[in-house]
């Protein structure tokens, strides 16, 4: 079931590094929700902060709430592999298993939850393959190994391997940058249907693709080269392209920095 997030007075750490500052927004359910703004300003360090990838990161850490439908992630006795079963993320570079079958990578998640149905992982395969547009496509060769694929069909699969294990949200951290014009419209035609049953917040440098496929958007800023970043603004994403409150978005959004 897709959920809210909450972030309330949010900072987060590089060791003594202050990289983001005094986080507060909240993420609507079965919506896509940008992030944009200059490299370095702290979005895809949001981004995983929101499924507790960060503290993977020596001396890395995390002050104030970050919630799910209310329920603090980074309480002591919440289960941080629990956490990212719930919030899946998709990064910037395909990265299936390329060694390991088309099926086997869609399962991956499940095998290591001891699901061993064969029946189960059958179904489960075809239906996120389904889910990730890529079923017709490799159907009749689901034992080849995912390296095998295409960049685009990559991104994909790895969209399938994230949904198979049902989340409640998908984070997805500049998709298509690595991805040809054509497989980065049918990423962005996958994550409009994918919102009607997940919460979606994906991370671009494409303000054309945060403004085709986001509901809202928020825009990140570095207010100096040594200050941390923040969240200038966030809303929704026609007013934010047409008539953003802050004077630094629009001179982001009209090009005139950044």
């Amino acid at each position: 079931m897709a959920k809210n997030i909450q972030m309330k007075d949010v900072d987060i750490y590089y060791g003594k590094f202050h990289a983001v500052q005094g986080m507060s927004l909240s993420v609507p359910p079965r919506a896509v929700t940008a992030f944009i703004g200059p490299s370095g300003c702290g979005k895809s360090t949001v981004l995983r902060t929101i499924n507790r990838m960060h503290e993977v990161i020596p001396g890395a850490r995390v002050e104030g709430r970050v919630e799910l439908d209310g329920q603090d992630i980074y309480r002591p006795d919440v289960d941080p592999v629990e956490v990212r079963r719930a919030v899946g993320m998709v990064f910037q570079r395909p990265n299936p298993f390329p060694t390991m079958s088309i099926r086997d990578n869609v399962v991956a998640g499940l095998k290591l939850q001891r699901v061993s149905n064969k029946a189960l992982l059958n179904e489960v395969t075809e239906r996120s393959l389904r889910g990730a547009n890529l079923w017709n496509e490799v159907k009749d060769r689901l034992g080849k190994p995912g390296g095998s694929l295409s960049g685009g069909q990559q991104q994909r699969l790895c969209i399938a391997r994230a949904i198979a294990v049902q989340p409640d949200v998908l984070l997805m951290d500049e998709p298509c940058s690595a991805l040809d014009p054509i497989s980065t419209l049918a990423i962005e035609d996958l994550i409009g249907k994918l919102k009607q049953d997940y919460t979606i917040v994906i991370v671009t440098h494409n303000m054309q693709q945060a403004a085709r496929v986001s509901d809202r958007t928020g825009f990140f800023n570095l207010p100096a080269a040594d200050k941390p970043g923040r969240l200038v603004e966030l809303d929704d994403t026609e007013k934010i392209f047409s008539n953003p409150t802050e004077k630094a978005t629009e001179d982001y959004i009209s090009g005139r920095f950044g």
